[in-house]
């Protein structure tokens, strides 16, 4: 798997799982991922959520993404960076899969929405690839 076989994966598959740390405790939770290419993987959150505080104190994260067709699984690791441009966020409210944030934008169900949407970007810098059918052969790790 080479890295444009990665973000594919990644945009064939946008449900992932994000790993944080929570004092001595990590945490695990899905997420829906926005974009992956070659300037960064893409998602958001809201800053009054747990997974932000834990973000903002340990930016260091690792996400999976399954591809249960293929049974393969890949986890990417790296330091995420908050994105605060407005016009981005008013990109991502205003996508078709995204109708829940245009609905808190603009029917004014979210106050101070720019300062509540919180974008992160991971520059990754490592992925581990495991299949099935390597499943007792160990797992593929690639430098991002």
């Amino acid at each position: 798997m080479n890295r444009q076989d990665v973000f594919e994966l990644m945009k064939s598959n946008p449900a992932f799982f994000l790993a944080t740390i929570d004092g001595n405790q990590t945490r695990v939770r899905g997420m829906l991922l926005y974009r992956a290419d070659e300037s960064g993987i893409v998602f958001h959150t809201g800053t009054f959520k747990d997974v932000y505080k834990q973000i903002q104190n340990n930016p260091r994260v690792e996400l999976c993404f399954n591809d249960f067709k293929k049974g393969i699984q890949l986890r990417v690791s790296g330091n995420l960076t908050e994105l605060t441009d407005h016009a981005l966020k008013d990109e991502i409210a205003r996508h078709p899969s995204r109708g829940f944030l245009r609905q808190w934008k603009e029917e004014g169900k979210m106050e101070d929405f720019y300062n509540k949407l919180a974008v992160f970007q991971l520059q990754p810098d490592s992925a581990t690839v495991w299949s099935m059918d390597r499943n007792f052969s160990g797992k593929e790790e690639l430098a991002l």
